[in-house]
């Protein structure tokens, strides 16, 4: 297995669980590293500078949450949590906390693995600056010049208003990532706004209205229910 490949922390104490990724993803050509609590989790995590952390909630030595907690205060790795806690509180308390994604167990391989990749993408995005004026972003039939502040559909170009576009172009930035409606509020309206849920509900029907062919079934503005909103990445 080559050196290049994602190096995937798997913090994790269930037996089970660990084989079954382990299994999984070194198929995949991924390598892996593993902790049994969120302390040596943390520890690997200083060691060996993962691409991405797969991280259990319910750890021996403390809360996922702590893990993520500490981890973003130095790291901007990309953490995918993975837990029996299937509560929308759950969810919402890991992503606001600095997890990019969540999963409830049980869950499919191809969809962690579909996660995966696209917390991977999304983190080179970010390294190389893609989002960054002068670069454009893609999806389906969906194209946007972020230093023109230009969007179009199918080629055409379509009008928004400053807080659509500035909804959309945060969305751009965490391009595949789950955003809760408070972190949505707070980086387009500001921090006073961040229990207005209905603004997000109001100006993301009108993105759909716009982008979406079918705003009923959107495909690129995609809703995480009771939690948050999603771009589909490119």
């Amino acid at each position: 297995m080559s050196d290049a490949s994602p190096l995937v922390l798997l913090i994790e104490d269930e037996p089970q669980m660990r084989r079954f990724l382990r299994a999984m993803l070194a198929a995949r050509g991924y390598r892996l590293v593993e902790a049994e609590t969120g302390s040596d989790g943390i520890a690997q995590a200083t060691t060996r500078n993962p691409d991405l952390v797969l991280l259990d909630l319910g750890l021996p030595d403390m809360d996922g949450l702590e893990v993520t907690r500490r981890l973003r205060e130095w790291s901007a790795v990309p953490i995918i949590v993975l837990s029996a806690r299937g509560q929308e509180q759950d969810k919402i308390d890991a992503l606001d906390g600095g997890a990019d994604d969540y999963l409830t167990k049980p869950f499919s391989a191809g969809e962690l693995l579909a996660r995966l990749r696209v917390a991977l993408r999304h983190a080179a995005s970010a390294a190389r600056g893609a989002t960054a004026e002068g670069h454009r972003f893609a999806v389906q039939d969906i194209e946007v010049d972020l230093a023109r502040r230009v969007v179009l559909r199918a080629g055409e170009e379509v009008h928004l208003t400053p807080i659509e576009y500035k909804l959309l172009t945060t969305l751009i930035r965490h391009a595949g990532k789950v955003l809760t409606h408070r972190q949505l509020l707070g980086e387009v309206w500001g921090p006073a706004y961040a229990g207005q849920a209905h603004y997000l509900r109001v100006y993301m029907a009108q993105l759909r209205h716009k982008l979406e062919r079918d705003p009923a079934r959107p495909l690129i503005l995609i809703t995480e229910p009771g939690v948050g909103y999603r771009l589909k990445g490119p």
